[in-house]
């Protein structure tokens, strides 16, 4: 139960979204204080708390008296640059009046995408939060492009939430939680008060529920949700502008919609493999392989491997399916692709022959591979 899961809670993320910290022509800054207050009582208990803010875009638009996003990038990013500076004022002010000090993080997939990167990104937050200074991240839309761009605060939320191998995540959004419907148009719309498993009803619920000023939706939303809680941590979607929202869920009060998390929390390494990480192709492999890999546990060898898909290096993330295009889960490749289209098939003493030097006998080892089935 989330009760239990936040009495042991040392570590949570908060992510809060547009539509809770703007107001009709500027930031709420009474939200935005009421939160800051709530973070400071969960610091005081010794929780440690990190914060995953939208906003910069929506007071941007305001800021500049613009009614929408405008479709086009550099329009965007310098909107982003103006709502930015802002919001990282007023989240400076609110906690000064606690006596706390924040910090602003802001990320593209790129940080996260590499390894080294990641860590340092993990050591600096970490460090951050010995020093009882509130971390606040964002993307960093002033320098976004599609090919670094994470998507949405949601997924970033997760990411950070799996990067800190945080105990609880909390999404605040402006509306009470996942519906059957969306209910600012139904009256009729109902409450899904606990999600165990993922149907597919549940994405379909979460599709008619879109966001406004953010870009992310409900849908957006399940998807973070999928990813923590695969990772076996729990995640609520709470209104973010009830008063002292955070304070009542850690008394124990229901609020929202709960994910349960499965049993086990999945090892760091691997949640940055299957979520993180942007596979950069395919490796189809044999019924022989799938079974090997699926069932016993075994890495992926070259004679299980059928067709290489893309064009990609040593190191890279991977998806490795079946014959009938089915994902069976992502991998990081001891080889590049041009040298796995020559080792297919072969047995691993055939390797060294076909290439002119062996470093591994396997395509994807077992440490570094995830099943979808564990996402």
């Amino acid at each position: 139960m989330p009760k239990q899961r936040l009495i042991n809670a040392k570590r949570v993320v908060v992510k809060l979204g547009s539509n809770v910290i703007t107001a009709k022509n500027d930031l709420n800054l009474e939200v935005i204080e009421s939160i800051s207050i709530q973070i400071n009582k969960l610091m005081d208990k010794g929780i440690e708390v990190i914060l995953v803010s939208s906003g910069a875009m929506a007071a941007g638009l305001r800021k500049i008296k613009m009614e929408g996003r405008p479709d086009e990038i550099p329009k965007r990013q310098a909107i982003a640059a103006i709502g930015q500076s802002g919001l990282m004022n007023a989240y400076e002010k609110s906690f000064a009046v606690c006596d706390k000090k924040v910090a602003q993080i802001l990320l593209t997939a790129e940080d996260l995408n590499n390894r080294k990167r990641y860590l340092n990104a993990r050591n600096t937050l970490n460090t951050l939060m010995d020093w009882k200074v509130v971390p606040i991240i964002n993307e960093n839309d002033t320098i976004m492009v599609e090919e670094i761009k994470l998507g949405d605060n949601d997924n970033l939320a997760a990411m950070i939430t799996l990067l800190m191998d945080a105990d609880f995540l909390f999404i605040l959004t402006d509306i009470d939680g996942l519906y059957n419907k969306d209910p600012r148009r139904f009256s009729d719309a109902t409450l899904i008060s606990r999600v165990t498993n993922f149907k597919q009803e549940i994405e379909e619920f979460a599709s008619e529920i879109p966001g406004t000023l953010g870009t992310g939706g409900m849908l957006s939303k399940i998807q973070a949700a999928q990813k923590v809680t695969s990772a076996g941590i729990p995640m609520i979607v709470a209104r973010g502008n009830i008063s002292n929202v955070l304070l009542h869920l850690f008394n124990g009060e229901e609020h929202g919609t709960y994910f349960v998390p499965k049993k086990e929390k999945m090892p760091s390494r691997k949640c940055w493999i299957a979520y993180t990480l942007a596979p950069k192709g395919s490796i189809i492999i044999d019924d022989g392989a799938v079974r090997a890999v699926r069932q016993n546990g075994k890495s992926l060898l070259p004679i299980g491997v059928i067709a290489v898909e893309g064009d990609f290096e040593e190191g890279a993330a991977v998806f490795f399916k079946t014959s009938s295009n089915e994902i069976i889960g992502t991998g990081l490749v001891n080889y590049r692709s041009l040298d796995i289209n020559l080792i297919k098939g072969l047995k691993t003493s055939q390797i060294q022959a076909c290439l002119g030097g062996k470093h591994y006998d396997e395509i994807i080892h077992r440490n570094n591979l995830v099943l979808q089935d564990c996402c």
